[in-house]
């Protein structure tokens, strides 16, 4: 199929993107990896797309007080390689290898990956994990929105009209002893994922938990942070994160499609965020991950 009609326009700033993104008829466009294929299947049908690409601010990565701020355009394939992010956001730069392949990786754009909110998508976990920011733009000026409150269903999020994502703001989590864990389950490597999970952990020097995040994709209707805290103090052992995750995620609404059953993701969401904490755990140790090694 081809899309249907759409006026296209390349604005000079962001102010001018805001009043143009004031038509609730208007959609925003920089890597075009979801929106394109929408628009071909005509799943999308805007009358106008705004393209912010290229607009001055948008793009890089930065420090930002106690958070590492991603500009909406940067690059998927950038942020994979930063070091700053590989330094300062751990979990971020495990789960960007499983963001789509690397072509679209090249074209893709972190703040496109949030504003697009696929409830399976590895970036929009990654930021309900770990309470992201979303940082939105107006003619007025920013705004910013935790990641849970901007996320509100499949493909929906709480964007208005004449707003647009300028950046995502990751915190910084302080410590020497931090382990991630991630793991999803999808068709093939690269695809979409059915259930996925991520964590991230941070000990004392006693090797209790002092700081722990488990997250959990594809599940829902979007990705959702889970509570765990009762695992804080404790020195995390298997059993005892089976039982904390089999009750944080006994209340997750589970989708039903061709893909997968409801009963099966909520299967998954267990023995994957059960892996991904232990995993987090093992790292924080220094050990090696012991579902690696199964």
């Amino acid at each position: 199929m081809k899309p249907a009609p759409f006026d296209y326009v390349r604005p000079e700033t962001l102010a001018q993107a805001c009043e143009l993104l004031a038509d609730e008829d208007a959609r925003a466009i920089a890597g075009g990896q979801t929106l394109v294929p929408m628009l071909a299947m005509r799943l999308a049908r805007p009358n106008r797309l705004v393209d912010i690409l290229r607009l001055p601010g948008l793009s890089g990565i930065r420090v930002d007080g106690d958070a590492i701020a991603i500009g909406a355009t940067t690059r998927q394939a950038h942020a994979l390689h930063d070091p700053l992010v590989a330094a300062s956001v751990p979990l971020l730069a495990r789960a960007l290898p499983w963001v789509g392949h690397p072509p679209t990786r090249n074209r893709g754009t972190v703040g496109g990956s949030i504003a697009n909110a696929d409830p399976s998508a590895e970036i929009p976990l990654v930021a309900a994990t770990l309470g992201a920011e979303i940082v939105l733009t107006t003619t007025d000026g920013e705004a910013s929105m935790p990641a849970d409150e901007f996320f509100i269903g499949p493909m929906l999020t709480s964007i208005m009209p004449g707003q647009c994502v300028s950046a995502v703001r990751f915190p910084v989590w302080t410590g020497e002893r931090i382990g991630i864990g991630f793991h999803e389950i999808n068709a093939r490597k690269s695809d979409f994922a059915f259930v996925a999970a991520a964590a991230q952990v941070a000990l004392d020097e006693d090797g209790r938990c002092r700081r722990l995040a488990l997250g959990i994709g594809g599940v829902g209707d979007r990705p959702t942070a889970v509570d765990v805290s009762q695992l804080i103090g404790t020195e995390l052992e298997t059993k005892a994160i089976t039982e904390a995750v089999t009750a944080a995620t006994a209340d997750l609404d589970a989708m039903n499609d061709l893909h997968a059953s409801a009963d099966y993701r909520r299967r998954v969401a267990i023995a994957l965020g059960t892996r991904a904490l232990s995993d987090a755990a093992a790292e924080a140790r220094g050990e090696a991950a012991r579902s690696a090694l199964q």
